[in-house]
């Protein structure tokens, strides 16, 4: 049995974790609550969910639980740092919590270089300065964004409202054909039960931030686990053989990235 851990904020989506737990095999997943002062989609507010401080309270009970991996499980909480911020975000958590560690945004990243996808799009329920700020993220990780759809909302309470047909209709409204997949970040929106009908409405693989995340901790725990239901990137598929290592290429991995999965590393791994 792998055990991974997940520090979330509040309480919003993390019902989309036991849902996980189900679908994959031998594979425990532990969720701590951080906390949330103000549930708000400004930046000032989001960014003060990711401050170490907060990180490094909520370890205490996955290390407990014998995680292999810890994941920061927010996407604002994480880009809003900006590229290098992020990476000193997750170094931080990985040396209080003694085991590999990453947060959603790289999580993102990491999903799209495994699908070999040349551009997104971008579904984000967050206002629009909030939105692009994630596609500058991307655009730091040299990943091309097709388009971003912000759909504005206040709040993480407003998007752990939303149904199937709301987040229906923002990826329909965000999507372009010369996008190979599509990215909904909020990880208060609930949607691992709807990840497969997304795709087939789009006709192409959909990463959600509850998704990706439980992913991330997999690629950190050095593990593997399947369910077509999680869409794409959890279809079972031969992995590809494992290029020639030559001096220096771990050091080039570690700022570059690669695809395919590698052994315990931190959040910047790939």
């Amino acid at each position: 049995m792998t055990t991974l851990g997940f520090l979330y904020p509040g309480h919003f989506a993390e019902d989309d974790f036991p849902r996980m737990e189900i679908l994959l095999d031998a594979v425990r997943l532990v969720v701590n609550h951080t906390d949330v002062d103000e549930d708000d989609y400004g930046t000032d507010a989001l960014t003060r969910t990711g401050t170490p401080e907060r990180l490094a309270a909520g370890v205490t009970e996955l290390q407990r639980a014998g995680v292999e991996s810890v994941v920061w499980v927010s996407s604002g909480g994480s880009f809003l740092y900006g590229w290098e911020g992020a990476h000193e975000q997750t170094a931080a958590l990985a040396r209080v919590a003694g085991v590999p560690a990453s947060s959603t945004s790289f999580a993102f990243v990491h999903a799209v270089r495994e699908l070999d996808a040349a551009r997104v799009a971008v579904a984000a329920t967050y206002p629009e300065p909030v939105a692009e700020l994630f596609t500058a993220f991307l655009h730091s990780a040299g990943i091309e964004v097709a388009a971003t759809r912000a759909a504005g909302l206040a709040s993480a309470a407003e998007a752990a409202a939303w149904g199937l047909d709301e987040v229906k209709d923002l990826v329909t409204a965000a999507d372009r054909p010369e996008a190979d997949v599509m990215l909904l970040p909020d990880t208060a929106l609930h949607t691992v039960a709807h990840v497969a009908e997304l795709e087939r409405l789009l006709g192409k693989p959909v990463l959600t931030g509850n998704q990706v995340s439980v992913r991330e901790g997999l690629r950190l725990a050095d593990r593997r686990s399947w369910s077509p239901r999680l869409g794409r990137i959890f279809a079972e598929r031969e992995a590809p053989p494992a290029p020639v290592a030559t001096w220096g290429a771990g050091r080039a991995r570690a700022h570059g990235g690669r695809k395919g999965w590698s052994g315990r590393q931190t959040h910047s791994g790939w």
